[in-house]
C-alpha cells in the first residue's frame, strides 16, 4: 500500500461530515471517500468478554473496523488498542490497518477477532480518559488469568484485590470469599485467598476509578507487563524469546529479561527469511557497527514481529505518523509496511485540548453504582482519581485532561453497527503544530531505525529525505563531556536497559520522548512559548498550592528513603544471617509503621492538589484550595508514631555498635551501601525521619507567613505548626547528637590509620583540601578538623579510595596566625601546636577564613575540655619533625600506602563519591553545620535540564540532598542515574547574552561544566535557588552560632 497518500479517517469511513471526526491529515488534505459495495460481517470479541457483530464493506482496509469499534465504545483513545485474530496459518497477527479486510480474513464468518490492548506506555498515569484506564485493567485481569502476566504471589494478591474492589466494592469477607470462589483471576488461586482477602480490607472506600488506576500501578512495575513473547533462538542455538516494548526490543529467557535494545541504541531493523537482524548504533568508544541476528520459526513468524517492532517504535517515538514511501518507478524491493495511525504524542496532544464530548459508561462486572458523569461535582467518599501524580501533572495535563464517562460496551450480545450508520463523532483534532515529516520524539538527533523488509542482499537503503542525518548518539555517561568526574553514580551511570522508563512524556511540549534517558542524550525539542503559557495558565497560580505541592514531592523522596530500610535493605538482610535478631527486631519494626503512614499521607496529599487543580466543580468554592487541614490531621496521627521515632537514635548506635564487633555484618553493610537503591551513607537513612519532621516545621511556617490570618487554612496550618514544632523541640537534642555520631562513623570510612575516632565528646567541625608547606613545596592534603583534634590526611592511589592519616595536632595549647608574607604563600596560616608546627595554605581567602575561624573556635573548646587529647593514630609516632622530614615521610607512607593495611582492606570495594571526595577533587571545605543546613534545606520534585549546547529541555525528576542533585528519569524510580556534587559551583541566573529566553531558569557552573534548570514556577524557582545557594557557600560561624547551639557530647 505505499502508493497510498491521502489517509482515511474514522469519521469520513462511518459518513460523518468532513470537519467531523479525528483526523490525522496534513492540512488542505481531504479524505479518499468511502468504499461502496456489499457489505460483510465481522465478530469482534471485547475485553469484558462480550461479542459484538459489525458490519463493514468488504473492499474497506482495516482502519475502518477498528475505527467502527472505538466509535461503538465512544472510545476516545483507541489508538492504543488493536484488532487481532488468527491468520491462515494459525499464527496471530495486527488487523493491518491499511490492507483491505478481505485480504488479511479469508472466511470471516469464522474468524472472531479479539479488541485487545495493543500499545502499553510507559506510565499509566499519560492514558487521560477513565474508560481507557478501565479497559487496560480489563486487559491486566485477562492476562493475569491466562498467565501471561507472570509475578509473585504478593503481587498476584495486591492485584486481584484492586479488581474484586472494583467489581465488588468494599470489604466484606464472607461477600469476598463468595465472589472468589465464583471467580478465577489466576491459577492456583484458592492459596492466595486469604491475602487477597487481607489486602481486599486496606481499600476501603476506593471506587472503581481508583481501583483502575491503582491496579494499572502496581502492574506496570512487572517485568512481564504488556510483554508478548515471540519464540526465536540466538546464533548459539539458544531458546529465547523476543518482545517489543515502549522502551525497545527486549530479549526473554523463559520469562526471565536477559538482555535489551533500546530504541536509541537501535539503527536499523529488518529481516531477511526467518532471520530477525537487529543493527545497532556504533559504540561511543568504537567505529564499527554491531549486527545481532534471531532465528525464528519462519518467515511469516520474523515478519509478524517486525511489523509489531516497526508499529511500536513508530507510535512511541515519532511526533507524527510517518508519510508513505514514494512508489517505486520500476520495480520495488522490500515491504511497503509502514505504521498507520495518531503517535502517542498526537493522542495525548488531542485529548488534552478537550476536542470531544464526555459521557458515561458503566462495568460490566462491577456491582457497584459507579456510573456518574465526570464533570459533577464529586464527594468526598467518591473523590477522582488522580490522573497523574501532582508534580508530573503541572507539567504535563491540562484542562483537557479530566476523564470522561463511557456509555457501556455490553448493551448487546450480537449487536449488529453498521458503520454506514451515523453515530457519535469525535471533535476534529488541532492541526499539527510540528513541521512536516517523520520526527523522532528526542529530538534530531535521534533518527528512527530504518524498517525496512530484506528479501535479498541484505543492502541498507537510504534514509526518507524528511529524516535527519544520523549523529552518534551520547552513549554512556562516563563519556559525557557535560558530566565531571565526580558526577556519575558510584555504581556507574548508565541507566540499565530494564530499568522503570517512565518520565511522564508531556502532552504539551516537544521533549524527550519517555524511552530514551534524558542524561543519554542532551537533544530535545523545546516547547513553544504558547505551549507554555497555556501550560501555566491551566494551573493554580497560588503560591499556598506550591507550598502543598512542595509537600507532595518531598513526600515522594521520603517514601523511597524509607522504602531503602523498609524494603531494600530489610529483604537483603533475610537473605543472609549476619545480622543478630535483637537489631533486626530494633530496626524495621519501628520502619514499616512509618512507611504506612505516610503512604496514606501521600495519597491524602496527592488526591487533595488532584481538587486543588481543579479535576473537579470543587474549586470553584474553594473547599479544596487548602492543605493545612490535612497536614493537621496527619501530625496529630505522628504523635501516635513517636515510639518508633524515639528509637532511631537506639538502633543507629546499636548497628554501629554491631558493625564494630562483627566483621562479617560490617561487609555485609558495606556491599548494600554499594547497590544502587543506597545512594547515601546507609546510616542516614536511620535518621531520614527525624529530619522529615523537621521540613513539616519549615513547609508550616511558610504557609502560616503566607496565609493572612484570616485566612481559611490559617487555623489549621498555625495548630499544625503548633503540633511540629512540639515534636521537634522534644528531638532536637537527640537530633544534633545522632547527626554528629553519624558524621563520625562516615567519616571513619573514608579514614584509615586510625584507631578510635569515635569516642564519647568528640564533635566533628569541618573538614576540607588544604595544601601543606614542607621541604618540596605544597602538597595537597585532606583536613579534618575536630573539637580537640585537627588530623591531615594524604588520598592513596588505591582500590579503597580512602584517605591515609600521616598526623595529628591536638588543639590544647595551640594558637593561629597568619603568615602569608613569612612564606610568601596567598592564604597561608602557620598553626602552632605544643609539640610541633605546620604551615598550610587555603585555595582562597574566604576558605583561608573559614578555617581560621573554626580552628579558633576548637581551640577555645578544647582549652574548655579535660586536657591533652589521646593518640588517635593506630601506629605512628607523633608528627613533629621539619618540613623536609614530614615530606620525606609523607612520600614514604603514600607509596607505602597499601602495604600498611591488612590484605582484607586491601580487597575491600568503598565508595568513591562521598563529601570527602568531592572536597578533595573541587579543593574546598565543609563544616558540620553545612551539613546541618543541607539536613532542613532537602528538595525534590521535577525540573527541566539543558546542556550548555544543546538545544533543547529535558525533563528530569531531581533530588537534592547532601550537597547534591540525584538524577531520575521519574519519582516512581529506585535509584539515581548519575549525580551531580554542589560544592564549589556557582549558582546564578543566566544573562541576555547566554540566550536563554525562558522565565525560572538558573545557572550552575564549575569550570567548564555548564548546566541550566528550569522551574515550573516563580515559588519552586525560589526554592531551588535558596537549597542549591546553601550548597554553593559555605556558612560562616557566625550564622552557625545564630542557626543552632553548638553541642558537645
Amino acid at each position: 500500500m505505499g502508493e497510498i497518500e491521502q489517509k482515511p479517517t474514522p469519521a469520513s469511513r462511518l459518513g460523518a461530515p468532513e470537519n467531523s471526526g479525528i483526523s490525522t491529515l496534513e492540512r488542505g488534505q481531504k479524505p479518499p471517500p468511502t468504499p461502496s459495495g456489499k457489505l460483510m460481517t465481522v465478530k469482534i470479541q471485547m475485553l469484558d468478554d462480550t461479542q459484538e457483530t459489525f458490519e463493514v464493506p468488504q473492499r474497506a482496509p482495516g482502519k475502518v473496523l477498528l475505527d467502527a469499534v472505538c466509535n461503538h465504545l465512544n472510545l476516545v483513545e483507541g489508538d492504543y488498542f488493536g484488532l487481532e485474530f488468527p491468520d491462515h496459518k494459525k499464527i496471530m497477527v495486527w488487523l493491518d490497518l491499511l490492507k483491505p479486510i478481505a485480504k488479511q480474513i479469508r472466511r470471516p464468518k469464522h474468524v472472531v477477532l479479539k479488541f485487545v490492548v495493543k500499545f502499553f506506555p510507559p506510565d499509566h498515569t499519560q492514558l487521560q480518559e477513565e474508560l481507557t484506564r478501565y479497559l487496560f485493567a480489563l486487559q491486566v485481569k485477562q492476562d493475569l488469568a491466562q498467565g501471561r502476566l507472570t509475578c509473585n504471589d504478593t503481587s498476584a494478591a495486591l492485584l486481584i484485590s484492586h479488581i474484586v474492589q472494583s467489581e465488588i466494592g468494599d470489604f466484606d469477607e464472607a461477600l469476598d470469599r463468595e465472589h472468589l470462589a465464583k471467580n478465577k483471576y489466576v491459577p492456583q488461586q484458592d492459596a492466595l485467598e486469604d491475602k487477597i482477602v487481607e489486602f481486599h480490607h486496606s481499600h476501603i472506600g476506593q471506587t472503581p476509578a481508583e481501583s483502575d488506576f491503582q491496579l494499572l500501578e502496581v502492574a506496570r512495575r512487572l517485568e512481564m507487563y504488556g510483554i508478548r513473547l515471540h519464540p526465536a533462538k540466538d546464533r548459539e542455538g539458544t531458546k529465547i524469546n523476543l518482545a517489543v516494548a515502549n522502551t525497545g526490543i527486549l530479549v526473554f529467557q523463559g520469562f526471565t529479561k536477559i538482555n535489551a535494545f533500546n530504541w536509541a541504541k537501535v539503527r536499523k531493523l529488518s529481516f531477511k527469511r526467518k532471520r530477525f537482524l537487529i543493527k545497532l548504533r556504533p559504540d561511543v568508544n568504537s567505529s564499527y557497527q554491531d549486527t545481532l541476528e534471531f532465528l525464528m520459526a519462519g518467515r511469516d513468524f520474523c515478519k509478524a514481529f517486525w511489523k509489531i517492532c516497526v508499529e511500536h517504535h513508530a507510535f512511541f517515538r515519532l511526533f507524527e505518523e510517518p508519510k508513505p514511501k514514494p512508489k517505486p518507478v520500476l520495480f520495488s524491493r522490500g515491504s511497503s509496511f509502514r505504521f498507520s495511525g495518531r503517535t502517542q504524542k498526537q493522542v495525548l496532544d488531542y485529548v488534552k485540548e478537550g476536542g470531544h464530548k464526555k459521557v458515561q459508561f458503566e462495568r460490566k462486572h462491577s456491582k457497584i453504582h459507579s456510573t456518574r458523569s465526570l464533570s459533577s461535582q464529586p464527594t468526598a467518599s467518591n473523590s477522582e482519581v488522580p490522573k497523574q501524580s501532582p508534580q508530573n501533572a503541572s507539567l504535563t495535563f491540562g484542562e483537557g485532561s479530566e476523564s470522561p464517562g463511557r456509555q457501556s460496551c455490553q448493551q448487546a450480545k450480537e449487536a449488529k453497527v453498521s458503520t454506514l450508520e451515523s453515530g457519535p463523532h469525535q471533535s476534529p483534532a488541532p492541526p499539527s503544530k510540528s513541521s512536516p515529516g517523520s520526527r523522532a520524539a528526542d529530538g534530531p538527533a535521534v533518527v528512527p531505525p530504518e524498517e525496512e523488509e530484506e528479501e535479498e542482499g541484505g543492502k541498507e537503503g537510504a534514509q526518507p529525505s524528511q529524516r535527519q542525518p544520523p549523529q552518534p548518539s551520547t552513549g554512556s555517561l562516563t563519556g559525557s563531556p557535560h558530566l565531571s568526574e565526580l558526577s556519575i553514580n558510584s555504581q556507574g551511570g548508565v541507566a540499565p536497559t530494564n530499568a522503570t522508563l517512565s518520565p511522564n512524556l508531556s502532552p504539551d511540549t516537544k521533549q524527550a520522548s519517555p524511552l530514551v534517558s534524558p542524561l543519554l542524550n542532551d537533544q530535545a525539542c523545546p516547547r513553544t512559548d504558547d505551549e507554555e503559557e497555556g501550560r501555566r495558565k491551566r494551573f493554580p497560580t497560588d503560591k499556598a498550592y506550591f507550598i502543598a505541592k512542595e509537600v507532595s514531592t518531598t513526600e515522594r523522596t521520603y517514601l523511597k528513603d524509607l522504602e531503602v530500610i523498609a524494603s531494600w535493605f530489610q529483604s537483603t538482610v533475610s537473605k543472609d544471617d549476619s545480622m543478630p535478631e535483637a537489631l533486626k527486631s530494633l530496626i524495621f519494626p519501628n520502619f514499616e509503621p512509618l512507611h504506612k503512614f505516610h503512604t496514606n499521607f501521600l495519597k491524602e496529599i496527592e488526591q487533595r492538589l488532584a481538587l486543588w487543580e481543579g479535576r473537579s466543580n470543587a474549586h470553584i468554592r474553594g473547599d479544596y484550595q487548602r492543605i493545612g487541614d490535612v497536614m493537621l490531621k496527619n501530625i496529630q496521627g505522628m504523635k501516635h508514631l513517636a515510639a518508633h521515632l524515639w528509637k532511631h537514635s537506639e538502633a543507629l548506635e546499636a548497628l554501629e555498635t554491631s558493625i564494630k564487633g562483627s566483621r562479617r555484618l560490617e561487609h555485609f553493610c558495606r556491599d548494600f551501601e554499594l547497590q544502587k537503591v543506597c545512594y547515601l551513607p546507609l546510616n542516614t537513612f536511620l535518621l531520614r525521619p527525624l529530619h522529615r519532621l523537621m521540613h513539616y516545621k519549615q513547609v508550616l511556617e511558610r504557609l502560616c507567613k503566607h496565609h493572612p490570618p484570616s485566612h481559611a487554612d490559617f487555623r489549621d496550618c498555625r495548630a499544625a505548626l503548633a503540633e511540629i514544632t512540639e515534636m521537634v523541640a522534644q528531638l532536637h537534642g537527640t537530633m544534633i547528637k545522632m547527626e554528629n555520631f553519624q558524621k563520625l562513623h562516615e567519616l571513619k570510612k573514608d579514614l584509615i590509620g586510625i584507631d578510635n575516632l569515635v569516642i564519647p565528646g568528640r564533635e566533628f567541625i569541618r573538614l576540607g583540601s588544604l595544601s601543606k608547606l614542607s621541604g618540596k613545596g605544597l602538597q595537597q592534603r585532606m583536613f579534618f578538623l575536630f573539637n580537640d583534634v585537627l588530623l591531615y590526611t594524604s588520598r592513596g592511589l588505591t582500590a579503597s579510595n580512602q584517605f591515609k592519616v600521616h598526623g595529628q595536632l591536638p588543639l590544647y595549647g595551640m594558637t593561629v596566625e597568619e603568615s602569608e608574607e613569612e612564606w610568601g604563600v596567598p592564604h597561608c596560616l602557620t598553626l602552632r601546636g605544643q609539640r610541633q608546627s605546620i604551615i598550610v595554605a587555603a585555595s582562597s581567602r574566604s576558605e583561608m577564613e573559614k578555617w581560621t575561624e573554626d580552628i579558633q573556635m576548637a581551640i577555645a573548646l578544647a582549652e574548655k575540655s579535660n586536657g591533652p587529647t589521646p593518640e588517635l593514630l593506630a601506629s605512628s609516632p607523633p608528627d613533629n619533625k621539619s618540613p623536609d622530614e614530614a615530606t620525606a615521610a609523607d612520600q614514604e607512607s603514600e607509596d607505602d600506602l597499601s602495604a600498611s593495611r591488612t590484605s582484607l582492606e586491601r580487597q575491600a570495594p568503598h565508595r568513591g563519591n562521598t563529601m570527602v571526595h568531592v572536597c578533595w577533587h573541587r579543593n574546598t571545605s565543609v563544616s558540620m553545620v553545612d551539613f546541618s543546613i543541607a539536613v532542613e534545606n532537602q528538595l525534590s520534585g521535577n525540573l527541566l535540564r539543558k546542556f550548555k549546547n544543546s538545544n533543547g529541555w529535558q525533563k528530569l525528576w531531581v533530588v537534592f540532598t547532601n550537597f547534591c542533585l540525584f538524577f531520575y528519569k521519574s519519582h516512581q524510580d529506585n535509584h539515581p542515574l548519575a549525580s551531580l556534587p554542589l560544592l564549589g559551583y556557582s549558582l546564578t541566573i543566566p544573562s541576555e547574552s547566554e540566550n536563554i529566553h525562558k522565565d525560572y531558569v538558573f545557572k550552575l557552573h564549575f569550570k567548564s561544566h555548564v548546566y541550566y534548570f528550569r522551574a515550573e514556577s516563580e515559588y519552586t524557582f525560589e526554592r531551588w535557588m535558596e537549597v542549591i545557594r546553601s550548597a554553593t557557600s559555605s556558612a560562616s560561624r557566625a550564622h552557625i552560632l545564630s542557626h543552632k547551639e553548638s553541642h558537645l557530647y
